[in-house]
């Protein structure tokens, strides 16, 4: 196998154990695609945490992306942290780099973990995504982008339980919170098609489906797990914004099967 070239990926680590790979959301960063999570799964995992090209402490790239150049980078960021194997838990866009990883890279992969996320993304999904790159092009620190992101991403329920002053909150860090490199990951919508790859999938699947999502509607969630053989599905009652409204919940749903898997016991 001839080596990969090193990641350019920053990266953190946190925990010991059995290798835990996280993919992010688009416009997002690790620790803002799973949050409290981390903590609790570093319990007894080691963590390995990349930030995608223009997120986090990862400078934009000088190429355009595509699934396999991120699906190569966070494998490579693993193996440069010593995890050789490890499960890899995808969120959002992060569930088909997932999904690419594992075909690219089966002698790595040993499970996974696909929250909130599709194989490709069909016309209401795409015209969500157009409309957020469009709002973010013309004044991406603005209310009207941050106002956007709040109601596609916050479950109807969760955000009428929000008083006034925790809704302005909430667009301060939208509006503040949006990486440099969210349109050029966003542009990997027009691209995106892992439904080949969901067949070639040999690995355990997790599929954790939010039930009100408004973003990444549950049939994608349903498109995933019918299309990976053997694939699990789970139901969360929240919206997309999983680490904010059942973090608990998806921390103990994502253990719990990679427990079982590693044959660790529940």
């Amino acid at each position: 196998m001839t080596p990969s070239p090193p990641s350019s990926l920053a990266r953190s680590v946190w925990g010991t154990g059995p290798g835990l790979l996280l993919a992010h959301g688009a416009g997002s960063d690790v620790r803002d695609s799973f949050g409290p999570v981390i903590g609790t799964l570093a319990e007894s995992r080691t963590v390995v945490g990349p930030d995608f090209p223009g997120s986090g402490s990862t400078p934009l790239a000088d190429r355009a992306l595509s699934l396999d150049i991120l699906a190569d980078e966070i494998v490579e960021s693993a193996v440069q942290s010593g995890v050789h194997s490890f499960a890899i838990s995808g969120f959002s866009m992060g569930t088909t780099v997932a999904v690419r990883a594992a075909v690219r890279h089966p002698e790595r992969v040993t499970a996974l973990v696909l929250s909130a996320g599709f194989a490709f993304p069909n016309p209401r999904l795409r015209l969500a995504i157009d409309t957020w790159r469009s709002l973010g092009r013309s004044d991406p620190a603005g209310r009207d982008l941050a106002a956007y992101l709040s109601l596609m991403v916050g479950g109807p329920d969760w955000l009428d339980e929000r008083s006034g002053a925790e809704i302005e909150e909430q667009l301060g860090l939208f509006a503040a919170g949006m990486p440099p490199g969210a349109d050029a990951q966003l542009a990997l919508f027009d691209h995106i098609d892992v439904r080949p790859d969901l067949a070639a999938i040999r690995v355990p699947v997790l599929v954790v489906s939010p039930a009100r999502d408004l973003l990444i509607t549950p049939l994608h969630s349903r498109e995933l797990a019918n299309g990976i053989p053997g694939a699990e599905l789970a139901v969360l009652d929240c919206g997309h914004a999983i680490a904010a409204e059942r973090p608990a919940e998806w921390a103990e749903l994502i253990r719990k099967f990679l427990d079982r898997v590693d044959g660790l016991g529940v």
